[in-house]
């Protein structure tokens, strides 16, 4: 974004009469990113800023198209026109961000190598030190409101206890910068997301995060990607990866570990009896209730699995988990999410919408009328 502006590709631009202030012409951005080497020919820049587009950064300036094409229509970045969405999550992050900026340009920081356990991290800091450091920097009035701002940033994955085991507290337990701020990204990297998300989660399950074995002398942390890094906080998920593994509860596991389990490559049978188109759903006097569902994660996830696309269902709830809770079951259809119409929607761009919202879910669903 500053690039462009340093390039007066983004600028004020007269259309019918009137100005649209700080947009960039598409075709004329599609060529700069091949120019630039953002982009190896045009399909892949228009792939990445519908990246860019799925992710809230840019929109049309009318938000007339919901998709980006490489023609003469205006687009602008949500952060010019103030409609950049500024959830708790992101602001934590942001937050996040600025401290480990902080910290590590100064000379004798608190972030230092250590050894635990016969094994050394980089760039480790003790609970307590913190602490210290943040009352000293004016980042926090007081010890306990600079626990709170650490146990936040240890929920969103920002930190995290070098070996996985503690939540954060004022003490010398050992703690480390889980993300490296510093590491810049090519725009490439973001048509990348889904082959590293087959890694980590399993077919049937898109709600399942898992963290890498972090390598003992690894220096680089886990770099920035998409928000839903933000969104790790323990090693285990609710996800029905753990049955397909070979445990006994498909939601969640007993034995918590670091390590992936096996990949599975199959995908479990749908649980509808039969397909279900969109205009089904909608058509007049159909066999179908709406209801509004207000789930709040917990600190392993929501506690569904979501299947299928135009539209989506519920494939599994766990019956101990936040959506069983709030009313969800099997087989009803996504209708909307936090606000947002997601008929037309596959479950992999539905549960990228979930993961990157605020903990506290709302869901429209379409339930079948018994």
């Amino acid at each position: 974004r500053l690039r462009l502006h340093d390039g007066k590709l983004i600028k004020d631009r007269r259309y019918h009469l009137r100005t649209y202030p700080n947009c960039f012409v598409a075709k004329e951005l599609t060529d700069w990113l091949i120019d630039h080497k953002e982009a190896p020919d045009r399909e892949t820049g228009i792939r990445l800023m519908q990246k860019l587009m799925d992710h809230y950064i840019i929109h049309h300036v009318c938000d007339e198209h919901s998709d980006y094409k490489d023609a003469k229509l205006l687009y602008r970045f949500r952060k010019d026109d103030g409609t950049f969405p500024l959830s708790k999550d992101v602001k934590v992050f942001m937050r996040g961000q600025s401290l480990y900026e902080k910290l590590v340009s100064v000379e004798e920081s608190i972030l230092k190598v250590r050894e635990e356990n016969s094994v050394k991290y980089q760039r480790t800091f003790l609970g307590c030190e913190m602490v210290d450091w943040l009352i000293q920097e004016g980042e926090a009035e007081n010890r306990k409101e600079a626990v709170e701002l650490g146990r936040a940033l240890l929920e969103h994955g920002i930190i995290q206890h070098v070996s996985n085991r503690h939540h954060f507290f004022d003490s010398d337990i050992l703690y480390q910068f889980w993300i490296n701020f510093r590491r810049r990204r090519r725009l490439t990297e973001l048509l990348n997301e889904n082959s590293s998300r087959a890694l980590s989660e399993s077919p049937d399950s898109p709600f399942c995060l898992r963290k890498l074995n972090p390598d003992p002398g690894n220096t680089s942390f886990l770099s920035v990607q998409t928000n839903k890094e933000i969104k790790i906080v323990s090693a285990v998920r609710r996800s029905s990866i753990t049955s397909l593994a070979g445990n006994s509860n498909p939601y969640f596991s007993t034995t918590p570990a670091l390590v992936f389990p096996p990949v599975a490559e199959c995908n479990p049978k749908s649980v509808l009896k039969r397909p279900v188109t969109t205009e089904e759903l909608l058509s007049p006097g159909a066999p179908y209730v709406k209801k509004t569902l207000t789930i709040v994660g917990d600190a392993v996830g929501w506690g569904f699995v979501v299947r299928g696309g135009r539209p989506c269902h519920i494939q599994a709830v766990d019956p101990g988990g936040p959506a069983a809770a709030a009313g969800m079951k099997v087989c009803q259809f996504v209708f909307s999410v936090n606000g947002m119409c997601v008929l037309h929607l596959d479950y992999q761009t539905i549960s990228s919408l979930i993961m990157t919202g605020p903990r506290t879910l709302v869901m429209e669903v379409m339930e079948a009328i018994e």
